[in-house]
């Protein structure tokens, strides 16, 4: 037994230094796999470092006032700005193509369309006051239509379009909520036809051109000439219709040098009034047609310029029977004294 057992732990400690070399063996193995493992990782690192280290060298630095604008600005700014730009280089576009106002246009009627379909559509609409302006004329001066929405609609401007019309001398504009619309104006009445510079005009007794004459209704207004009759109209034919004899009879008033005027009859006899004291000369020339039926005779012109006087020009007809009357008595005489 001993010597069985001897044998047996002999041969057991013969092959106890080659297990040991084995497990050495595969020991040092992994230790290189390893190294070499982080040997790669290492170098891998490094040249991922060098590789941005170049890209950083190779930036150049920014100048101070982008660098203080990007330590320093909000986030998002840029984004905001960038639209902005987008949206001020659409609306340069729109100007200077001409298109502005069809954009407003395009926009306020998208804004009305809205407006009415939520309820707030011009149903009824009342203008109190017109005589010489029809609804229409007075809706379309007003920039009222029928995409117009009384949500939107501004009172003051529509107000403001109706008194520039030379027509309307004020305006007054109610929204009626949900739908209608009350206008009340006052209009200038036609008092005068105004001639200037070859053009007839109709005025108001303020002088305000009314419109161009081109309608036979007021075929029937007093006719004024010159310039500055427009303004000086209303005080003069006032005083001339003091004087029926006279006015009656007239065709028209010339304002001269813009400081005196003459009379043109229907029957184109020309009558110079004074400067001063034109009440008087009416007075006179009334009485005078009243008692001699001077606007009968046969003269062109009579002249009241001249304060102690009155100069009374004849026909061409009226001066050659005039001179032959003079002559026959002078014949006459000069037989009676033979």
């Amino acid at each position: 037994m001993d010597g069985a057992g001897s044998l047996t732990r002999s041969f057991l400690r013969s092959l106890r230094p080659q297990a040991d070399l084995k497990a050495a063996a595969i020991g040092a193995v992994v230790l290189l796999r390893e190294w070499m493992q982080d040997r790669r990782e290492q170098q891998r690192v490094a040249a991922k470092q060098k590789i941005k280290a170049k890209a950083v060298v190779e930036r150049e630095p920014p100048p101070r006032l982008v660098a203080l604008v990007e330590r320093y600005m909000p986030r998002r700014v840029g984004i905001s700005m960038t639209v902005l730009l987008l949206i001020g280089s659409g609306g340069l576009g729109i100007v200077k193509g001409g298109h502005l106002q069809d954009f407003i246009t395009a926009v306020s009627d998208a804004r009305n369309a809205m407006a009415n379909s939520a309820g707030f559509r011009i149903t009824s609409v009342v203008i109190n006051g017109r005589k010489q302006l029809t609804q229409d004329e007075i809706l379309a001066i007003g920039g009222v239509s029928g995409r117009s929405s009384l949500l939107f609609l501004d009172a003051d401007n529509v107000r403001d379009k109706l008194k520039a019309n030379p027509w309307i001398a004020d305006a007054t504009v109610l929204k009626l909520y949900p739908g209608q619309l009350m206008i009340e104006i006052t209009e200038r009445k036609a008092f005068a036809l105004w001639q200037e510079a070859g053009r007839l005009s109709v005025i108001a007794d303020d002088g305000a051109l009314l419109e161009p004459y081109v309608s036979r209704r007021f075929l029937s207004l007093p006719l004024v000439v010159g310039k500055g009759a427009d303004t000086q109209a209303r005080d003069f034919l006032a005083l001339l219709a003091r004087y029926p004899q006279v006015n009656s009879v007239t065709k028209a008033a010339i304002y001269v040098g813009e400081r005196r005027w003459n009379l043109r009859l229907k029957d184109g006899l020309d009558i110079r009034l004074p400067e001063q004291d034109v009440g008087n000369a009416l007075a006179a020339l009334s009485k005078l047609d009243k008692d001699d039926r001077l606007f009968s005779k046969d003269i062109v012109a009579i002249d009241m310029r001249l304060p102690d006087r009155l100069v009374v020009q004849l026909s061409d007809d009226a001066a050659k029977a005039r001179e032959d009357l003079f002559k026959d008595k002078k014949k006459k005489k000069a037989g009676d004294a033979a």
